[in-house]
Formats: structure tokens, sequence, C-alpha cells
């Protein structure tokens, strides 16, 4: 099959807006293709993390991810960390991008603008070690969004300056635009995207809420004048609750906007909460599951990184013979 490369940055607990907007695209791939997923845990501290808050991310979005579905049988799921070679073939990569090119990047002129106390050359690097994540694995495809095609043009224009200086070596990735998922928006700020860093956590429902703060938030989400559960441009907050609602039950919005004809937005609100907890507390077993048993935990990261080690570590060797480094 051929090879789909995805990663997701610990740098926050996930939300149902990662695994609307993401996560369950994730799992569908894997229906289809080779794929190979990383928690990027090394592009996590190119802001500041504490080593507390990084090690409890990492593992928390390690077990979550397999919870909702990602088999490891099915694909490769490992921490990037654990996988050497991702460093190693970003700095011979980094030798291979031009100054100019990396200057370009958008993401790194808005983080910088955002940070400017903590402008660092990790960050400047970024695009550069993940063009090596993907070109590692001979990834054919790579899910992205808007805000990432940028670095994958980088990394297609990388791969082709190595291949034309040395011999086809790297695999040139193609960017696939899956089926978009629900674009869940604030709770508080419905004209806002739900992030996993929000600095008012009311607008943001993670998966780890249990399901007193899950109804909580959901009761106390923000509505709009009139009274009719209809999805329209002029009704952000239950627009964005009929979302919700709909990517959770999997019913269309006309669906939904008939079985609320007749109710009020306080009953919507309860009706979506209860949703939303309900579904959250039967992953949360299974992730409770896998997070409390230490021993299956450390074999699962010790398989994942064991796989990925072995594919990548035939691309790096062929990489390092090309460029003159003198093998044992």
């Amino acid at each position: 099959m051929d090879i789909v490369y995805s990663a997701l940055k610990p740098t926050g607990k996930l939300t149902i807006g990662n695994y609307l907007g993401a996560v369950k695209n994730m799992v569908e791939l894997t229906k289809s293709y080779d794929c190979i997923y990383t928690v990027a845990d090394l592009h996590s501290i190119t802001v500041d993390i504490s080593p507390a808050i990084l090690r409890e991310n990492t593992l928390d979005m390690f077990c979550m991810l397999i919870a909702l579905g990602l088999d490891p049988e099915k694909c490769l799921l490992f921490l990037q960390s654990q996988v050497p070679m991702h460093c190693e073939l970003a700095w011979i990569l980094n030798c291979f991008t031009m100054f100019g090119e990396a200057r370009r990047m958008t993401q790194f002129k808005d983080k910088s603008a955002k940070h400017p106390e903590n402008v660092n050359v990790g960050l400047f690097a970024y695009p550069v070690l993940m063009a090596a994540d993907i070109l590692l694995y001979g990834a054919q495809y790579v899910p992205i969004g808007k805000d990432q095609q940028q670095h994958l043009e980088l990394a297609r224009t990388i791969a082709e300056r190595f291949n034309g200086k040395y011999s086809p070596t790297f695999v040139v990735p193609e960017g696939i635009y899956p089926k978009v998922g629900a674009k869940v928006k604030s709770l508080i700020d419905p004209t806002a995207k739900m992030g996993k860093t929000d600095g008012n956590p009311d607008g943001t429902v993670f998966l780890l809420d249990d399901k007193d703060t899950i109804m909580r938030k959901f009761k106390r989400a923000v509505t709009d004048s009139g009274s009719e559960i209809v999805f329209s441009d002029d009704k952000p907050g239950i627009s964005n609750l009929i979302t919700i609602y709909s990517a959770f039950t999997n019913k269309s919005i006309t669906e939904v906007e008939k079985e609320f004809a007749s109710s009020g937005y306080a009953d919507f609100k309860v009706a979506v909460g209860e949703t939303v907890a309900d579904f959250l507390g039967k992953i949360r077993i299974e992730y409770d599951k896998i997070r409390n048993d230490k021993t299956y935990l450390a074999e699962l990261m010790a398989k994942g990184a064991d796989g990925a080690r072995n594919r990548a570590q035939k691309t790096l060797s062929k990489v390092m013979r090309k460029v003159g480094f003198v093998r044992l």
C-alpha cells in the first residue's frame, strides 16, 4: 500500500476539535494506506514547555490516539524522540536547504512575532526537521491543511535537490487533502477555532474532561439571539453546537434541525453535552486501561519505536553513503 505520514505535536491536551478535525480521519486512512504516525515531541520544544508537562502530554497523546482507534497492529505509531534518525537526517537536510527558503516560511514569521522573547534556531529549522520526518519513511502522501502547504513544498524541494545532486534517493511526497473533518469552534467564542492552548479553558472540551466538566462547559456555551435551532451564518453559536452534535451522532445538519425543531437552546445544549460525554466516557475507559498499565504502554512504545527505527535506518544509511560519510 502507498505510505502516508502524519504527526501531531503534544503541546497541549487533545480536544474534540482535534478528534473530529484530524484524528477521526487518521483512523480512516489506516484502512487504505500504510500509515506512519508520530507524536512529534521533538517539534514541541521550539516553544517554552516544562519537562513534566511535555512528558505528561506526550504519554497522554500516545495513549489517547490508540484509544481513539489508531490500532498499533494496523499502523506504525511511535514517539519521534525515540527515533534518532529524525535528527540525524535533519542535520544533513539543513545543508541542502537554502537560507532564503527557510527564511520565507510564514509560520516562522508568525510565531516569531507572537513570541519575540524566544526566536530560537529550532523554530527557524523546524520545517527541515519536518521534511526529515516525511522523507525518512518514503511517504508518498502527507495529509495537510493550508497552513502546512509551504512546509510540504520545502520538503519536496529538498528531496528533488538531493535526488538531482546524487541519484534518486527520496520519494517526493504529495499533499492529500482528506475529507474535511468538522470545524469545531470555541464554545465561548464561536468565531474562533477551538484550540489545545486557548487562554480560557471553558471554550474548549478536552478529550480527558470528565462528564461534569463537559456538561458545565456546554451549558455555558454562547448561543445567539432568537430561539430556533438552525444552522446559519448569523447564528455562529448554535451552528457550532449543531456541527458538534452532527459529527458525534453521524446525523446530517438537516436531521439535527428536524430533531430539535421544537426544542429550546437550553435543552439542545444539554443534549449535545450528553452525547459528547457519553462518547468520551467510553474512550476514557480504554485510555485509562493503556495509561495505567505501564508495562503494556512501554511495550507499545518500544514496538512502535523499533518498527520506525528499522524503516528509518534504511533511508538514513543510503543518504549517508551517498553524501560520502565513512560507514562501518
